[in-house]
């Protein structure tokens, strides 16, 4: 599915060079000249991400970063700054975008920040229905037992066995998968042979 970029810039050369790239590159981009204007698009349309300038005039981009986010908290951000303006980007940062890019940019690096954040965009989201189904720990692997709590709280993290094990009244009997089974076979005949 093609994803939906929102640029916001005041540097109308700059809006159509970055609107002209960017769809060729397979994106649908819309463009917008203010903060103002890129926010009316954002109230009134879904994006995977805003591409926006940190400094123009009236809303700034960080107001609109700010304002982004009330409304779509998992809208993807990268601001475009000036080299001056380094302190505020990374104030960005703190604000919740995703990326910052000194202007004039690279537009290879441009690309690669964009589907940066998009990937990760995708990765965050999985999580979340992930955890919504049932919230296992991708370190670990135990899994939190929210069943029987109520409001609010959050369960004790169990290991997989044991939580199937409560769920279902069954005990769990471990085995191998094939090729588990074979690489294990494997280790055991390394260490014979290091033994002769």
């Amino acid at each position: 599915m093609q994803k939906k970029l929102l640029i916001v810039d005041d540097e109308k050369i700059i809006l159509n060079s970055l609107q002209f790239e960017l769809q060729q590159d397979g994106y649908d981009v819309t463009v917008a000249s203010s903060g103002e204007e890129g926010l009316a698009y954002i109230r009134g349309n879904f994006y995977d991400l805003l591409l926006t300038d940190l400094v123009m005039e009236g809303m700034s981009g960080l107001e609109l970063l700010q304002a982004a986010k009330e409304i779509d908290p998992d809208l993807s951000v990268v601001i475009l700054t000036g080299y001056g303006e380094v302190s505020s980007a990374i104030e960005a940062l703190r604000l919740g975008a995703d990326d910052y890019l000194l202007k004039p940019c690279d537009f290879r690096e441009l690309l690669l920040r964009i589907s940066s954040c998009l990937e990760q965009q995708e990765l965050t989201k999985k999580i979340k229905i992930y955890e919504s189904i049932l919230p296992i720990c991708d370190e670990c692997q135990r899994v939190r037992d929210d069943e029987e709590l109520q409001n609010g709280t959050k369960g004790e993290w169990l290991e997989m066995d044991r939580f199937i094990s409560k769920k279902t009244g069954l005990g769990i009997s471990h085995g191998y998968c094939p090729e588990c089974f074979q690489k294990t076979m494997e280790e055991i005949e390394q260490v014979k042979k290091g033994m002769k």
